[in-house]
């Protein structure tokens, strides 16, 4: 008689049942890195949303320096790494390569650049600016005329440290919105000018001045790495590993190279073979393979003809130019004809 409500009963069961199966799961997703526990609460509690630009404020900047600078001057190791960083980037220095159809004018101008390279000290002063950039994060170098130099050109660099590129009172400034501590900028974020403090404010001299010369961007080279979008200063390169230790060329317009010290190739015979390899199968140039290796091609290749006339007018024969690929076996090709010369 009461049939019909145990089976309604057992078909409501059933789609309950049903729904509480099908119902949708709510999926949520999170990054570790994003989580906040009691175990890396310390670890993170320096991290902010500053600007690149506030992160490295006067204050910032000032401490870091001298950390990277003590570091450096009392680490062994912090100052064999910079000086070996700034060794294997500079080296000997640049030298210039012209490119134009007149070769006498190509060694006339290479000639002028490297006295003048050498009365300025510029490989000196290029290892500097690179071990400035490691300790003190930044760079610069003001281009000024100087008399004494033994050169035509009478440019020079006159090399500035980070401390001393600095805007006092820069709030109070009416163009302080365009401007980062030592730098003026345009609209469209341009260097304008620089502000070059007359003194060193580190300097225990008497009347020290915080006067500064504005400088145009024109004659300033500011070396750093910027490390995100619109960073203006640089902070020291040795900055993570702190916890653990402690325009003027006459040539511009013409078509020319530079080249530096070139790196020796752990296994100098493979290296060999692969260059021949590469000359040989017109992938390079005697002019790349030259400057790979810090020299001047057209030099080397004179004096090699200096070397092979010599040699022939002494009766000595130069050495065999082998075919790189040919290690002393047959090719395929060669043992198919003698296979069927045999037959």
């Amino acid at each position: 008689m009461f049939g019909w409500l145990k089976n309604t009963r057992s078909d409501n069961k059933q789609r309950q049942t049903l729904r509480m199966v099908h119902v949708p799961m709510r999926v949520r997703g999170r990054y570790d890195a994003a989580a906040t526990t009691d175990e890396n609460r310390r670890h993170w509690a320096n991290a902010d949303l500053l600007s690149v630009n506030a992160a490295n404020n006067p204050k910032v900047r000032q401490t870091l320096r001298s950390r990277a600078r003590y570091e450096v001057a009392n680490n062994s190791y912090a100052r064999g790494i910079v000086s070996t960083l700034a060794n294997d980037s500079i080296g000997t220095g640049p030298r210039l390569q012209m490119l134009t159809d007149d070769a006498e004018a190509n060694r006339v101008v290479e000639r002028e650049f490297m006295r003048w390279a050498d009365s300025v000290s510029l490989p000196e002063k290029l290892r500097t600016m690179r071990m400035a950039r490691a300790e003190s994060g930044e760079a610069f170098a003001m281009l000024v005329a100087n008399p004494r130099v033994d050169s035509p050109v009478k440019l020079d660099l006159r090399l500035i440290e980070a401390d001393q590129v600095a805007t006092p009172f820069l709030n109070q400034l009416p163009f302080r919105t365009n401007a980062v501590d030592g730098i003026v900028f345009d609209a469209y974020g341009n260097p304008v000018e620089y502000h070059v403090l007359k003194n060193h404010p580190g300097d225990t001299i008497a009347g020290l001045t915080l006067d500064y010369d504005r400088v145009p961007a024109a004659s300033m080279i500011h070396y750093f790495r910027a490390d995100r979008p619109s960073q203006s200063r640089g902070i020291p390169e040795i900055t993570p590993a702190l916890p653990l230790w402690m325009r003027t060329a006459a040539f511009r317009d013409l078509d020319h190279q530079w080249f530096w010290d070139g790196q020796e190739h752990v296994d100098p015979a493979k290296e060999a073979n692969a260059q021949s390899t590469r000359l040989q199968n017109h992938t390079t140039t005697l002019a790349y393979e030259y400057t790979r290796q810090g020299r001047d091609w057209e030099s080397e290749i004179r004096q090699r003809a200096k070397e092979v006339d010599l040699m022939g007018e002494l009766g000595l024969m130069p050495p065999p130019q082998g075919d790189p690929a040919d290690n002393g076996d047959t090719t395929k090709d060669e043992e198919i004809e003698d296979a069927a010369a045999e037959a």
